[in-house]
């Protein structure tokens, strides 16, 4: 799925693929794709859908959830099938190409919660949005104001989210194949499913799935716990715990004790967490205290926290820049290296062949790649059939789409889809090579070009819309290529991972809005003090703004301050590709240090806890931490996951925690 931060998850998988048994009988397509596959698949995409909508509400953040996917459907239907046989039925075999789709259905079904834009261009077209940013700031109109609704937010998904998926099916045997792309999060998701179906595979998969169960009931009840002591309001509780001493906790430096963030720091790469916790310390330990200190002279002393004329604006405006300085250059290094590696498959498919002795190691990986080649092949997807869903998708969402979104005219949105294919294979070619998913920056490069074509009459709306257009497309479409690796691993169909993905993403557009639903219905969305603040929201809609108006409303110094953090980000960025690995691995990366910078410190302490614990780990036994903390980190957000359901359910129906726990300076004399 796209994220906002990735990072390579393996170094050397291309040594570490598990065999293929040459006797293995692999099921037909059609069985490959079960019922009790199917219900699984939606109850996981439920669980996590909201997961995702918690992260992108909270830190914007979302880690991937591939392998945790993987690991609770292989859970869920042995321990269904194991009762069923108890009971005396007679049950199918559970295969890892059923395994594989349940895989492909959950994440094809989450992604839609992240691409969907439920924490970023939906919520920046809403009304809370508009006013935080101010009804009398340039370029921000009350028409350019759509709320939240379960019906058209449906709909949008729809006519969107599977243009993605027929725009590369016909290049499947182009990038898994002929290009060998690595796919790093498929390739990981593949060794985990193929080891949980072998014999000795299968008593490691019994104790990661204990072990993730543990963890999930401790998150649970801590959850609840915390629950009772969190008060009315967003000042009590351990959210609010000032571990680290009150004047630190002034300026949001505090450990909130929450399982999903330090779930978080578990899974994410250590380089990321503590590039978020040196962001949090660049921004809330020294830039604004300093910044604030010119109240008056740089900005109007009297402002409110949330006005973009006064510190507010430098905490978006400096984010943004890092966020696009990052993105920039990551996609200029994307282009530059799929057009190199291109030129660089051409040229060998040139030179001359050269048969060599094959030892029978060598001849054995031979065989086994030749049986994973023929069974990606065996079930194609017709070419014609592909081509004409695209071309028939495009149409009918060239049509709706100008209703839903009246600023967005019809041939703008039909550009889109004729360039959008070419920006989906650029971002599926770089995930593959890099497993860095640029989603987000094509949104933002849609969302600043339509905003800017269109003008100040109605540019927000289309360069919000646009840039969902153009997220949906590039996202679906990576993660389709992704799960094409994970298939070919496996020895899946590209028929039943195709079928799975069409099926996922069907349920993801209804599951993924509805989910969404219970987090608006039950909480304060969007307010900056709460714990959702949605931060991606008002950024989303300060570019489309900025697209529009320019930098003429930045306070005093922004402007200068923004372009400093653009090239910092872009000279960071570079030095992390020039030096060498030994001294790149310890440089940080922009796009996680911009994160503090708008929403604050304290789920950096989190991640950051999680990142020690894991460090530790390593260091005591490296083995079990390889094993286990991908179990323990999505036991942790799993079980924080579940008690967003009974703690929505409980604020629909207005019943508040008895107690408020607050901390405060002791009284002197």
């Amino acid at each position: 799925m796209g994220t906002e931060i990735t990072e390579p998850l393996l170094v050397d998988s291309k040594d570490k693929i598990n065999t293929v048994d040459s006797t293995e009988i692999i099921p037909e397509w059609k069985d490959q794709i079960t019922i009790r596959g199917l219900v699984v698949s939606a109850v996981l995409g439920v669980l996590f859908c909201i997961i995702t909508h918690k992260l992108n509400l909270t830190v914007g953040i979302i880690p991937s959830l591939n392998v945790a996917a993987g690991l609770l459907g292989f859970f869920f239907v042995k321990s269904w099938t194991g009762f069923l046989s108890r009971l005396g039925f007679s049950v199918s075999p559970f295969t890892k190409q059923e395994n594989t789709v349940i895989q492909t259905c959950v994440v094809a079904c989450y992604g839609l919660a992240f691409s969907g834009g439920f924490g970023s261009y939906l919520i920046a077209l809403d009304e809370k949005t508009y006013k935080l940013i101010g009804t009398d700031y340039p370029g921000n109109r009350a028409e350019d104001v759509k709320n939240p609704g379960l019906g058209w937010m449906i709909g949008f998904l729809f006519v969107v989210s599977f243009l993605g998926l027929f725009s590369l099916a016909p290049l499947r045997k182009v990038m898994v194949m002929d290009y060998k792309l690595t796919y790093p999060s498929g390739t990981a998701t593949a060794m985990l499913i193929n080891s949980f179906h072998t014999n000795t595979g299968a008593e490691l998969a019994g104790k990661q799935v204990s072990c993730l169960g543990k963890y999930l009931s401790i998150s649970l009840v801590w959850s609840c716990f915390k629950w009772f002591f969190s008060g009315i309001g967003d000042s009590c509780g351990f959210d609010n715990f000032p571990s680290l001493g009150l004047t630190l906790f002034k300026n949001t430096f505090f450990f909130d004790f929450s399982p999903t963030y330090v779930g978080c720091g578990l899974i994410c790469p250590h380089i990321v967490n503590c590039s978020v916790l040196l962001g949090a310390i660049i921004s809330w330990g020294f830039l604004w205290p300093f910044i604030s200190q010119h109240a008056g002279s740089w900005y109007p002393a009297d402002l409110s926290s949330n006005d973009f004329k006064g510190l507010y604006g430098y905490k978006v405006f400096i984010a943004i820049a890092l966020i696009l300085g990052d993105g920039l250059y990551n996609l200029i290094k994307i282009i530059i290296i799929t057009i190199k590696e291109m030129c660089k498959k051409s040229t060998m498919q040139n030179l001359p062949i050269v048969s060599e002795v094959q030892d029978s190691e060598a001849s054995k990986l031979l065989l086994e790649q030749r049986k994973r080649d023929e069974v990606f092949l065996k079930d194609r997807i017709p070419t014609w059939l592909v081509a004409a869903g695209y071309v028939g998708l495009a149409a009918i969402s060239t049509a709706v789409i100008p209703v839903i979104f009246p600023p967005l005219k019809w041939y703008l949105v039909l550009c889109s889809y004729i360039i959008a294919p070419a920006l989906a294979f650029c971002n599926s070619y770089g995930t593959g090579l890099t497993d860095w998913n640029l989603t987000s920056t094509y949104g933002k490069i849609g969302l600043f070009i339509i905003a800017s074509l269109v003008g100040s009459n109605g540019g927000v709306v289309a360069g919000l819309a646009a840039s969902g257009v153009m997220m949906s497309i590039v996202s679906t479409a990576a993660d389709l290529m992704q799960d094409f690796k994970t298939g070919y691993l496996t020895l899946s169909s590209a028929k039943s991972m195709f079928v799975s993905q069409l099926v996922g993403t069907a349920m993801g557009c209804v599951i993924a809005p509805l989910t969404f639903w219970l987090f608006w219905s039950a909480f304060d969305i969007g307010d900056p003090d709460g714990p959702y603040k949605a931060p991606y929201a008002v950024i989303f809609r300060e570019m489309a703004i900025l697209g529009i108006e320019g930098f003429s409303e930045l306070p005093k110094h922004c402007l200068a301050l923004c372009c400093g953090f653009f090239v910092a980000a872009i000279v960071i960025n570079l030095l992390r590709d020039v030096t060498p690995k030994k001294i790149s691995q310890f440089i940080p990366i922009p796009m996680a240090m911009a994160v503090p910078f708008y929403i604050g410190a304290y789920f950096a302490i989190d991640m950051f806890v999680g990142t020690v614990i894991l460090f530790v780990w390593e260091r005591i036994n490296r083995k079990d931490a390889e094993d286990y903390s991908g179990a323990v980190a999505s036991g942790l957000i799993c079980g924080d996951g579940v008690w967003t359901i009974p703690s929505a359910i409980l604020s629909i129906f207005r019943i508040n925690p008895p107690i408020c726990m607050y901390f405060g300076p002791s009284l002197s004399g």
